[in-house]
């Protein structure tokens, strides 16, 4: 894809990601106002995520038209920084993180949405932007994706870094809990100490699994195009 194109979904996609997080936190909802706020929750942190990596995305973009035809090799240090910023970041993050959350969510709302998403939420987070929160996560990472070419990290690098995210994650769920006596999601209510500790296992090798999906992904769609 052109580069004028992909710089008008940048952009476009970063717009969207602004004006579900301003509509998200203009909610008053009363876990707004406890311990951690809006950062206790992964869904929120995952669009924290999307939409720095999309504004680099668009920092990268602006820069490479910036710099085309310069032969000042500073602002070409300073681009294959930032695209070096934005490919870890897709790895790492962007990806993993936005499957594991679109994925997560429905497949727990499906089974039992009181688990997940109490319908008392439906009262005080419309329709469309529980979907921008939780699905449309899913089809923006793929296309980008599939526009653009991401170079990953070594796979022990960027393993390491993913299981640190996820550890970091269920420490400061638990740390919530240790501080306010209630878990950040009502599932954990209902899981004894044996099994939290194996359900947090079992999270933590998911979205390395869904860093490996993101590896294969990538070097297939550009591998084959070569």
């Amino acid at each position: 894809m052109a580069l004028v194109p992909c710089q008008v979904l940048h952009a476009a996609i970063l717009l969207s990601y602004c004006s579900i997080l301003c509509n998200y936190k203009a909610i008053d909802m009363p876990a707004h106002q406890t311990y951690g706020g809006s950062w206790k929750f992964l869904t929120f942190i995952d669009l924290v995520i999307q939409a720095v990596f999309f504004g680099i995305c668009v920092l990268t973009d602006l820069s490479s038209l910036l710099t085309r035809g310069n032969d000042s090799q500073e602002q070409e240090r300073q681009l294959k920084k930032l695209i070096s910023l934005r490919d870890w970041m897709m790895a790492v993050l962007a990806f993993p993180v936005g499957v594991f959350v679109v994925t997560m969510f429905w497949s727990i709302y499906i089974y039992d949405r009181e688990l997940v998403y109490p319908k008392l939420l439906d009262n005080f987070i419309p329709a469309w932007l529980n979907h921008g929160m939780h699905t449309t996560v899913l089809p923006f990472v793929l296309i980008e994706m599939r526009t653009t070419h991401h170079q990953y990290p070594s796979r022990s690098c960027g393993l390491a870094a993913v299981c640190t995210f996820a550890v970091g994650y269920i420490l400061w769920v638990c740390w919530i809990h240790h501080v306010t006596g209630v878990w950040v999601y009502p599932l954990l209510e209902h899981l004894s100490p044996g099994i939290k500790i194996i359900f947090f296992a079992a999270v933590t090798v998911v979205i390395n699994i869904f860093y490996l999906v993101g590896e294969v992904l990538n070097n297939y769609i550009w591998d084959t195009q070569k």
